[in-house]
């Protein structure tokens, strides 16, 4: 006996009550449930050391009514039950055990209590309506107490049995509402309102006024069943998320697995708390709470644990994904557990100086490997080209895949950042910007390599070409898709323009090279032949326009504006030779004829074949009118205007034009050499013209 008080010893007394509460109970036999269930429910039982002695003194106690041998009574269990069966079972009526399995049974009086056999019974087969007779049981043991109608020794023994029989019934609404998903909503309703009228008893006796429990009988209130069920429900968040499941064929990570596994688990779980279990709950449980509070417990201990690990960047990025992302958005914000965790603080999975140090790592890692992935690209590509592999064709141009390949790099790991927070995606941005520019750098240096080596492949031109085509998406994405600042923009288009414009000379190269001796007929001796010669310089041109029909049309347009550059510059540019002088007007207007002729020549044909280069349509045209002039002031006119559309017009081009003026003074053509020092305001030019032509 007093082993089995000790376990109860302690803790705070039940107070007397008025009445037992209204739990749902027939007037007919309870109804029954299998021996299965009830063994199943109750091999999880902490009652263990005491149900087996009860059953024992209740096995004695039949033998001993049955032989009809009056005993005195003894100190131990097997006694104690003839304190709640004496004077109760009349002679010949059967117990709730022997009747089980019969249709019908006779009534109980509504005013008589079941037997402790009976609601022993009737627990061990699960049936959670014998919680109101046991509490009607504790209360009636409370008020014999309080009346002084039963001897010390009498209420411990009785008391011991309520303890017992509250053991398994704590046992019974445990077991069920530890597995709640897998147990009838009848069956959870019952459990639920046995924990609730449990609670409410507790809190009632924590309120009542006076020492804790009754003279006579131990404390045994408050029980703490809802802690209890709470405790529960943290240990089956437990078991359910650290489940780790099978290798899949995806070939995910066993952390990638892992998280996967807890996070669907964590949302069907709490949906189906929401939908099945909290109707059924009472409203001051916070049964949604409980349940999520746990399971967030868990999945930090969970990512605590893999933290203390060094992760792979894989994990890392995956890990930081979760915490920001799938775990806040996915399922805490989901549509259907959205509403139900309003006011549940919940908090990070992680702290923030981990997060900030996981970021900090992702961000390195994400770095090294766009860096690694960008390089083995250009290295692949270089290796095509030295083969003199021939590139692709796309709609008649000649491309190359490599521009995409880096594109996608960048993007990706952008897209990477952003899927986790935007803030990171922020963050990563210019290092990202960085990389490519580095990118850009080493792919120049790798074209000019190959255009100085391998210039005898037969593939040679038309990979040039498709490395031109390439700096287009290189262009659009800078320009539009990252949105860089001017600064940062004009350090990622010049390894391009450079890599272009070095395209566009090796293009050029021999084209160039046959026009040279045609622009050397114009001399002192040929100029009155310029006709003849500009339209074998035309007709030359226009037979190699077809080699550049593979550049995108952009392109196109740009190697065109070079070949229209390159004509009048190499026109001025025999102007400015110094071989011929002209002593009158009338010869001086004659070249200006022939000028202007020229001029408009080249320009019709260059605009024609594609050239928008409209920059350069005043250049010679105006050097002609120059040379036509007679009057100072007016030479001074021309010369003023011509310096504001071509800022790097200077003297000493000035001075090789007024050369062919024979008759202009040098005290008139130091007076015009002078308009020249006089700030035009024009801008630097962002296109040369004349600084590209050299004047002795």
């Amino acid at each position: 006996m007093l082993k089995m008080l000790t376990l109860f010893q302690g803790l705070p007394g039940q107070q007397p009550v008025s009445r037992a509460p209204d739990f749902p109970r027939s007037a007919q036999k309870l109804p029954s449930t299998s021996e299965a269930e009830s063994e199943a429910s109750m091999s999880e039982a902490s009652s263990e050391d005491l149900v087996p002695s009860l059953e024992v003194e209740m096995a004695a106690d039949r033998d001993e009514e049955e032989a009809g041998k009056k005993k005195k009574k003894s100190k131990g269990l097997a006694t104690m039950f003839s304190v709640f069966t004496k004077g109760r079972k009349k002679k010949g009526q059967p117990s709730l055990a022997e009747t089980e399995g019969e249709p019908e049974s006779s009534p109980r009086p509504p005013a008589q209590l079941p037997t402790v056999e009976e609601l022993k019974a009737d627990l061990e087969r699960g049936r959670l309506e014998a919680a109101g007779p046991l509490l009607a049981l504790e209360l009636e043991l409370q008020e014999a107490a309080a009346a002084g109608l039963a001897s010390e020794e009498e209420l411990v023994r009785r008391q011991s049995k309520v303890e017992a029989l509250y053991a398994l019934l704590r046992d019974q609404v445990l077991g069920l509402l530890r597995r709640p998903l897998e147990a009838a909503p009848e069956r959870l309703r019952q459990a639920l309102a046995v924990l609730a009228e449990q609670e409410r008893q507790d809190r009632a006796a924590a309120a009542a006024a006076g020492p804790p429990g009754s003279p006579g009988l131990a404390a045994t209130r408050p029980r703490g069943w809802l802690q209890l069920w709470r405790d529960g429900v943290a240990q089956a968040a437990a078991e359910r998320l650290s489940r780790r499941p099978a290798a899949d064929a995806e070939g995910r990570t066993e952390a990638e697995r892992a998280f996967l596994h807890m996070g669907r688990t964590m949302k069907e779980d709490l949906e189906a708390v929401v939908e099945r279990l909290k109707p059924l709950s009472p409203a001051d449980f916070s049964v949604v709470a409980a349940y999520a509070e746990s399971y967030h417990a868990e999945f930090a201990a969970q990512l605590a644990a893999l933290t203390q690990f060094e992760l792979c960047p894989r994990d890392t990025s995956m890990l930081l994904l979760w915490v920001q992302n799938l775990y806040p958005n996915d399922i805490l914000n989901s549509p259907k557990l959205s509403p139900e965790l309003q006011g549940v603080r919940l908090g990070t999975l992680l702290p923030q100086t981990q997060i900030r140090q996981l970021e900090a790592t992702f961000l390195s890692n994400e770095v090294a490997s766009i860096r690694e992935l960008t390089a083995r690209a250009l290295e692949l590509e270089s290796e095509r080209w030295t083969k003199d592999e021939a590139p692709q064709r796309l709609d008649g141009r000649c491309h190359s895949e490599l521009a995409i390949d880096i594109i996608q790099i960048i993007s990706q790991g952008q897209d990477k950042a952003e899927s986790i927070t935007l803030d990171l995606g922020t963050q990563i941005k210019p290092l990202l910007l960085e990389e490519l520019a580095r990118f850009l750098r080493s792919y120049q240096r790798a074209f000019d390599e190959f255009l100085e080596r391998c210039r005898q492949l037969r593939n040679y031109r038309a990979n040039v070409i498709a490395n031109i085509n390439n700096c287009l998406p290189f262009r659009m994405s800078v320009e539009q898709r990252w949105q860089t600042p001017p600064d940062l923009r004009s350090s990622l288009l010049r390894p391009l323009n450079e890599l272009k414009s070095h395209g566009f000379d090796t293009l050029l190269q021999n084209l160039f090279g046959d026009l040279k001796p045609l622009f050397k007929r114009f001399t002192r001796t040929r100029w009155a032949a310029t006709q003849q010669t500009l339209e074998e310089i035309v007709s030359t041109v226009a037979e190699r326009m077809p080699e550049f029909s593979e550049l995108q049309d952009c392109f196109r347009e740009e190697l065109l504006e070079a070949v229209h550059l390159h004509l009048v510059k190499e026109y001025v540019t025999r102007l400015c030779k110094r071989r011929l002088v002209l002593k009158t007007a009338e010869q001086q207007q004659q070249l200006a004829g022939l000028v202007q002729a020229n001029a408009q020549h080249i320009q019709q044909f260059c605009t024609q074949s594609g050239s928008r280069a409209t920059w350069l349509h005043h250049a010679l045209p105006t050097l002609a009118e120059i040379i036509r002039l007679q009057d100072p002031s007016a030479i001074k006119i021309e010369v003023a205007t011509y310096a504001t559309l071509y800022p790097d017009f200077s003297k000493g081009h000035l001075s090789a034009i007024l050369a062919i003026k024979g008759n202009l003074s040098s005290s008139d053509a130091k007076s015009i050499r002078s308009i020249l020092d006089i700030n035009t305001g024009a801008h630097e030019p962002s296109k040369a013209l004349f600084s590209l032509i050299k004047v002795g």
